[in-house]
């Protein structure tokens, strides 16, 4: 197969707290709402982990992360939403976030108002009630599912 276009390269950081809650991301960009897990694009000449530590300070008023380990990275084919010719690939980690907590917890969903200066803000979502249809991108979705795979095979014991 002989086909040309372009790769493009995302990571993504999932923060799983104690009562297995995972931090999702609720943004406003180009004009359209989005809820996904923090993180976005791996820029030229960038690591994905070095990308992912620059992605959380970034987003999270300079938050550390620690505890990296690969959870997931796309194993098929995904175009990319708004990029012509051009395949996504995502790769997720699981982290912890380094104390203190550089940044706010919202309670509610988009708690910032739709034009204003903030874009973004964060909260917490219980993993085995998160519908995958509350997350906006196809690729999140699968993870949503993967993620509550996982957590439900440790609550039952198996590892």
């Amino acid at each position: 197969m002989n086909k040309k276009g372009k790769f493009l390269l995302r990571v993504y950081g999932l923060v799983i707290n104690e009562k297995l809650e995972i931090l999702i991301s609720d943004e406003f960009e180009l004009n359209i709402k989005m809820t996904k897990f923090p993180g976005g694009g791996v820029e030229f000449g960038e690591g994905i982990v070095d990308a992912l530590i620059r992605e959380f300070r970034e987003e999270c008023n300079n938050q550390e992360i620690e505890n990296i380990h690969h959870f997931y990275t796309t194993h098929f084919h995904q175009p990319a939403q708004f990029f012509e010719d051009t395949q996504l690939i995502s790769v997720y980690y699981l982290v912890d976030l380094k104390q203190p907590l550089k940044f706010k917890i919202s309670k509610e969903a988009f708690d910032f108002e739709i034009g204003g200066r903030q874009t973004q803000s964060f909260r917490w979502t219980k993993i085995n009630t998160l519908k995958e249809d509350e997350i906006t991108f196809p690729i999140d979705k699968f993870v949503v599912s993967k993620l509550k795979q996982t957590v439900n095979a440790k609550n039952l014991g198996a590892d």
